[in-house]
């Protein structure tokens, strides 16, 4: 069996600026993206149907025989596990008029390759009623908002029936919901899983001093470093380098918060470095809901929370002693300086901060990619350039210089 995790547009555009460089569908909350997510519970590899522009980097397998297509942003669980496996060719699952999976065969009347990105729907599909709930990734904060239930799930599906490496006796644990992946190295820190589990991925690192509570899980090869604090709720992806404060946050990977300041109620694309003493706020002064930009409405919208931080984009970059105000939002490519807080929405490939804006000039960023690329040992190839000047021109208009 084939799975593909499907796009919509009207999902992809209240991600923005996450979603900007990837399908929905590789957004990161819990230990794993989602796609990963499905891969793993379906044990079944996933390939995308997403726009255009991404599908070189996100590709389609071309479909053949019996293929499973879910809707990108739907986070599995045990559940929904059993009603979509339940599924026979030619069924479809559905929740409040919402599709949620088809089951089809390729050779069929009907194609996923015809298939309308803004329609779940083939003809002729018999579609059954789904009455338990459904977890959606709608907007940027769902992902830090579902990251302690992930954490918990993601846990207990990746460690079942496996054991756990050995820990260093420098170390001190309360309870026993940690597990210990191969290669780890960690020295003189607290780990309390009272509160949720801890995962250490493969071959990281966690430096002592460091406290962390749980839910938290770390990347492969992610390092803590030196007198961390982790309150709860805090994923943080592989190849990342993290200090300071964190609390209910999520970091896609490839990114460093290696210095002291806080992050909260937040989410950091990939390829990311906050500089030292990068701050978020988190609450408002006067306790009121926060609100957040939104590019389909070109405004803000209200998220309804009491607390909601930041959200970055891929590729951003933070001088030292950014502070960042409640519900601001950074776009993709961007770096961030200056005096005072920068404004609340910052445009993707935008080049200041409190005092104004400039574009950043693509050729110049694509320079500096290049450059951060190799320092992890990847390579910043023409894909990589063509998507992000795809990006440059689909979000033009939000830059107003």
């Amino acid at each position: 069996m084939q799975v593909v995790l499907y796009d919509r547009a009207t999902w992809r555009k209240n991600l923005y600026p996450l979603s900007l460089t990837r399908p929905v569908s590789n957004l990161r909350t819990g230990i794993w993206t989602i796609d990963e997510k499905w891969s793993n519970y379906l044990h079944a590899p996933v390939s995308f149907l997403t726009e255009n522009y991404l599908a070189k980097k996100y590709s389609l397998i071309a479909p053949q025989g019996t293929v499973l297509v879910i809707r990108g942003n739907v986070l599995p669980d045990k559940g929904l596990l059993d009603a979509i496996e339940n599924l026979k060719v030619g069924q479809g699952l559905r929740t409040e008029q919402e599709v949620i999976a088809l089951k089809y065969t390729e050779h069929s009347n009907d194609s996923l390759l015809e298939l309308d990105m803004d329609q779940l729907h083939f003809t002729d599909m018999e579609m059954i009623d789904y009455h338990g709930s459904v977890s959606q990734i709608r907007y940027p904060e769902d992902l830090f908002l579902h990251n302690e239930a992930e954490l918990n799930k993601d846990f207990e599906s990746l460690t079942k029936g496996r054991a756990s490496a050995d820990l260093s006796s420098t170390n001190r644990v309360l309870g026993e919901r940690i597990f210990v992946d191969d290669g780890v190295s960690a020295e003189c820190a607290n780990f309390n899983t009272l509160k949720g589990p801890i995962y250490l991925g493969k071959n990281s690192q966690v430096w002592e001093g460091s406290s962390i509570r749980g839910a938290f899980s770390l990347g492969e090869q992610s390092i803590v470093k030196m007198g961390t604090k982790i309150y709860s709720n805090v994923s943080v992806g592989p190849h990342c380098k993290v200090a300071g404060e964190l609390n209910t946050s999520v970091v896609w990977g490839n990114s460093n918060k290696g210095h002291d300041g806080y992050l909260g109620s937040a989410v950091v694309g990939e390829w990311c470095n906050l500089g030292a003493g990068t701050s978020n706020s988190n609450m408002k002064n006067n306790s009121q809901a926060v609100k957040m930009y939104h590019y389909g409405l070109d405004d803000r919208r209200d998220t309804g929370l009491g607390f909601c931080g930041v959200i970055i984009g891929d590729h951003m970059r933070s001088a030292i002693n950014t502070s960042f105000n409640t519900g601001t939002v950074v776009g993709i490519c961007s770096n961030v300086f200056g005096a005072g807080m920068p404004p609340t929405f910052v445009p993707d490939f935008s080049w200041g901060g409190s005092e104004g804006m400039n574009i950043y000039d693509i050729d110049k960023m694509f320079q500096t990619c290049e450059l951060v690329f190799q320092r992890r040992n990847s390579k910043f190839d023409e894909i990589e350039k063509e998507i992000l000047r795809f990006v440059f021109d689909l979000t033009t208009k939000y830059r107003k210089n």
